[in-house]
């Protein structure tokens, strides 16, 4: 239990995309009463406005791209209610889960400025009773000392395919093969990179979720966390 000089618990599940660690950390804050922090959503964000606005970024993006990227970043007001992300006043819920945001996402989130800017973002979410930090690097560097880490993965293929029916249970056009190719190229990337890989933190707990389901990964976690006194 957080105090006014201890911080709040935090519980976080890292992994590469489509491992289900978003709907895990959804459906473990909910099982808690915790907060959710849905961190890729902020990089996906991030990504989209600087499309949107016309603020060029790449595999060679420039020292003056970055700062603008950076700059972009920190004057962003972004609120999560009700299942709903809303930017400056606008509801992007939709548009930032689509491949195109996913895979932007990913460039912008290889950028240490812009890694800095939104770690603010992350950090200040942390309040009673609880979090639970859903990312890339939530053990390793955003909430080091969190109480339970969980890195969550599974197979590639199997990724895609969940990847696959999430999108058209949205009603959006997407290829598995296509899927596929750009889970794989984002891997390389996010372990690969120079800013916060993609890796599971010393002391997390490494889980594949290849052959397990929702509800089977769910009870796993709560064991553990029940295990250190967080519910």
């Amino acid at each position: 239990m957080a105090t006014d000089s201890t911080p709040a618990p935090v519980i976080t599940v890292d992994g590469p995309g489509g491992s289900g660690k978003g709907t895990l950390a959804a459906l473990l804050a909910e099982r808690l009463g915790w907060a959710l922090l849905d961190s890729g959503a902020l990089y996906r964000i991030v990504a989209v406005v600087a499309r949107d606005q016309g603020v060029p970024y790449g595999d060679n993006t420039t020292d003056e791209q970055v700062a603008a990227l950076e700059a972009l970043a920190g004057r962003l007001e972004i609120r999560f209610e009700a299942g709903k992300v809303w930017v400056d006043g606008a509801d992007l819920s939709t548009e930032i889960r689509t491949e195109d945001a996913s895979t932007r996402a990913s460039r912008v989130a290889a950028l240490p400025p812009v890694r800095r800017a939104v770690l603010g973002i992350q950090r200040g979410m942390r309040a009673a009773p609880g979090l639970v930090a859903d990312g890339r690097d939530m053990g390793t560097v955003v909430f080091a000392d969190a109480e339970l880490k969980i890195f969550l993965d599974a197979s590639a293929e199997v990724r895609a395919q969940r990847r696959y029916n999430q999108l058209k249970n949205k009603g959006l056009s997407v290829n598995l093969r296509d899927l596929l190719a750009s889970i794989q190229e984002r891997d390389e990337r996010d372990r690969g990179r120079a800013a916060s890989p993609l890796v599971p933190a010393q002391d997390a707990i490494l889980i594949d979720s290849t052959d397990m389901s929702v509800d089977e990964v769910l009870e796993r976690v709560l064991a553990e966390a029940k295990a250190r006194g967080l519910c």
